[in-house]
């Protein structure tokens, strides 16, 4: 399986300006530039899309381990807080924090932490990351 994007950039790094585009049409020219991802602009940056990546991958991954372990939870809500800073002349993603509210009906704690742990190991886009990864996991 491959998916695909595609940016367009035109213009210097601080004052140029890009769009994204996905194969699926769900970016159709999103717009993204320095004031997207420095400051406050409206549009999008790449660091909001993989958090985006990571949230929905963890989630689904946690699904699957509850459903093979016999668990059909309520509501599963993940946050990824993906965190970009300096590093010499640029910058690093040096972390993503996952923050999990889940429901799921007859689940134990330790059962919990064992299956949301397992995911977020097991997630395709944990396993891409070259970025401490950790997850808060809350059980309603």
């Amino acid at each position: 399986m491959i998916r695909k994007a595609t940016a367009i950039w035109q213009g210097t790094g601080k004052e140029g300006t890009g769009h994204l585009t996905t194969a699926s049409g769900v970016l159709d020219s999103t717009p993204y530039s320095f004031k997207t991802r420095f400051e406050n602009e409206k549009g999008t940056n790449p660091e909001e899309l993989i958090a985006a990546a990571h949230a929905g991958c963890f989630t689904m991954a946690l699904a699957f381990q509850l459903q093979a372990a016999g668990f059909t939870p309520t509501d599963l809500s993940t946050e990824a807080a993906v965190s970009l800073v300096p590093e010499g002349a640029g910058f690093k993603i040096d972390k993503s924090a996952l923050t999990l509210k889940a429901t799921i009906p007859g689940i134990d704690k330790a059962k919990f932490d064992e299956l949301a742990a397992a995911a977020e190991k097991g997630c395709p886009v944990s396993k891409l990351m070259n970025a401490q990864i950790t997850l808060d996991a809350t059980l309603n």
